[in-house]
């Protein structure tokens, strides 16, 4: 006390005088749960999610992921299972990342008819129709090289990996995708994607843009999960500069410009302030991606008794939707949604 009599210029307070004309009291609001529900500014929703799904080819069941506790590898068979669990949930959709068997220098497996993503989108659509299907777009997980692209003499070439994108969307569509989602960060892919659909009867299908796509530490455990490390270098070339946010907005108008019904930022919790300008200037629904290493380190973390887990992955959520996600992907969906439902 004497510091802050100090402080206050060694004014000395009466018992009961020192809250004489204070009237506002933010902490009358906090006093019960009932009053803090009431004026919560930011809610989270099941509606607010999309679960990634895993979907390996030539395994039976599951096959869990180390680095991700409670994510697996699955089948097809065991796709559809999970897809009829998100929806009772009442999560609305799931994005789906292939594993082929085999893979080549150009990932044939991506865009072929009967490829492992486009016979889960049957299954899962014919199963649970009602349930959104999102499809990644890209050829890392299929390539032998791990790279997004065709690669010649170690680079990775842009504008001919842009028509097999295409064909990919192209194929996803066809099976019935409801929204493609082109992750590769090939220049120019939004405008050839759109064309690709447009032109083979899909004009009515939306394209969600991973538009500012950050090279980043924070994809480890994904890569495990998909099998998509690169064999050699890195993919620093193509995806951006986590120490840039101008060229992330520059990302944005591009995709914009060349079709994006939808934009995503990712990762999500490095790159708050990226989405939070983003969501600003953009006209459409901006996602964000709360990826494999932002979820593997509260699980991690959460097993050792080091942290809350829940709270940790109710205070990340909020915050990213806070900072201006109309919608998260995340591996916490469904234990989210069923905290938020139940409690």
């Amino acid at each position: 006390m004497d510091t802050l009599h100090a402080a206050l210029g060694q004014r000395q307070f009466a018992p009961g005088q020192w809250n004489e004309g204070l009237t506002r009291r933010p902490r009358r609001l906090r006093r019960s749960p009932g009053l803090r529900a009431l004026v919560r500014e930011t809610s989270l929703t099941p509606n607010d999610f999309i679960e990634p799904l895993f979907i390996a080819e030539g395994i039976e069941g599951r096959i869990p992921i180390p680095s991700m506790p409670g994510v697996s590898q699955l089948s097809i068979a065991e796709a559809v299972k999970e897809a009829l669990e998100i929806a009772s949930v009442h999560i609305p959709g799931i994005i789906i990342f292939g594993i082929p068997e085999a893979k080549d220098e150009v990932g044939s497996e991506a865009y072929a008819t009967d490829g492992i993503v486009q016979r889960a989108v049957r299954e899962i659509k014919s199963a649970v129709p009602e349930l959104l299907v999102m499809t990644d777009v890209c050829l890392c997980e299929y390539t032998s090289h791990g790279h997004c692209g065709i690669v010649e003499h170690g680079q990775v070439l842009n504008d001919p990996t842009l028509d097999l994108l295409a064909r990919t969307s192209i194929s996803h569509a066809d099976a019935g995708a409801d929204v493609i989602a082109p992750s590769d960060m090939m220049d120019g892919r939004v405008a050839a994607i759109r064309a690709g659909l447009d032109t083979n009867g899909h004009s009515q299908i939306p394209i969600l843009s991973y538009a500012a796509k950050y090279a980043s530490g924070f994809y480890g455990p994904f890569r495990e999960a998909a099998e998509s490390a690169p064999q050699f270098g890195d993919r620093r070339g193509y995806q951006m500069d986590a120490a840039n946010s101008r060229e992330a907005l520059y990302e944005v108008e591009l995709d914009l410009e060349e079709g994006a019904d939808m934009v995503m930022v990712k990762p999500a919790l490095a790159f708050l302030d990226v989405l939070w300008q983003v969501k600003q200037m953009s006209p459409v629904p901006v996602g964000a991606y709360n990826v494999s290493g932002e979820y593997a380190m509260i699980k991690a973390a959460a097993e050792r008794g080091w942290i809350d887990g829940r709270a940790i992955m109710l205070e990340v959520l909020h915050s990213i939707k806070r900072a201006g996600a109309d919608f998260i992907l995340s591996y916490h969906a469904r234990e989210v949604a069923r905290t938020l439902v139940w409690g």
